[in-house]
């Protein structure tokens, strides 16, 4: 498959979520429920990435650790090693990357800056998209609709 992770993230137009580390989870967890998304990227005023928190920190390190969302701060809970990618990295690499780590969400990152973040159900569903694209052109294939001219 020949798409990559930039082309993904230009369809996007909500942009990065962001949160300092200080800032609480709760913070985290209601920019999430509001923006239905699964993570949010921790970083300094500087836009240096520092963590990533997601909806898994929730259940493990906060919940289940029996602290309080109103005063934690994410930098307590937060997965402070976090595998990003580059942004020409092809959806097949990034799902490899996914797959490998065992991660959900991969940061997409160019000359230190984080463009956005990709997860494992948008890299899902441009993999469907290109499968089904590529069925549809071998049934106009056999179907004899396939736009190529066959010269005789």
């Amino acid at each position: 498959m020949s798409a990559t992770v930039r082309s993904l993230i230009k369809t996007r137009v909500d942009g990065v979520h962001a949160l300092a580390p200080q800032s609480m989870v709760s913070d985290a967890v209601d920019l999430m429920n509001r923006r239905n998304i699964g993570a949010v990227v921790v970083m300094n005023p500087e836009a240096e990435l520092l963590g990533v928190f997601t909806e898994r920190d929730v259940l493990r390190r906060v919940l289940g650790e029996g602290l309080d969302a109103a005063r934690t701060p994410l930098e307590a809970v937060m997965t402070r090693e976090v595998f990003w990618i580059p942004p020409d990295c092809s959806v097949d690499e990034a799902m490899a990357v996914v797959t490998e780590r065992n991660v959900r969400h991969l940061p997409v990152m160019e000359a230190g800056r984080v463009l956005g973040v990709i997860s494992v159900r948008d890299l899902t569903g441009a993999v469907v998209a290109h499968r089904e694209f590529e069925l549809n052109e071998l049934r106009s294939y056999v179907h004899g609709s396939y736009g190529g001219h066959v010269g005789s």
